[in-house]
């Protein structure tokens, strides 16, 4: 298996980071096979969108509707306000993916990117790892 670890900066708010050049790049020439990416943090996750066309946005906007970040609401209460619930945002938007490979190319759809979804405003750069599994 081959793996290693991207450093991405998210910074002090909000923000859907494309990720999908790192994840070329780690799988350029390696055949066929699966990637895995995975952020080992509570408070983030990752997921496939079509990114530049506002959905950036709009899956920000979702988010707080889905999870108010109204400190009145969660018991782990710890860091910037509503930090509580960037705790449950993993149970929605999981922490990992797998993406299969083929010819050492990435089989996503045409509008179709792999993004690191990070609200926590406390964390500005992330740890993720890439694996990838070769058949």
């Amino acid at each position: 298996m081959k793996t290693e670890t991207i450093s991405v900066h998210t910074g002090q708010a909000k923000v859907v980071v494309d990720i999908t050049g790192h994840v070329v790049a780690f799988v350029e020439g390696e055949g066929d096979g699966l990637v895995n990416v995975f952020v080992p943090h509570a408070t983030a996750g990752v997921a496939i969108l079509e990114t530049g066309a506002g959905s950036d946005a709009d899956l920000l906007d979702a988010i707080d509707r889905i999870l108010p970040p109204d400190d009145g609401l969660y018991r782990h209460r710890h860091g910037s306000p509503g930090h509580g619930a960037d705790h449950v945002l993993p149970a929605w938007i999981a922490p990992s993916i797998v993406v299969p490979v083929i010819e050492g190319r990435l089989a996503l759809g045409t509008w179709q990117s792999i993004v690191l979804v990070d609200p926590n405003r406390d964390n500005p750069i992330r740890t993720m790892r890439l694996s990838m599994v070769t058949a």
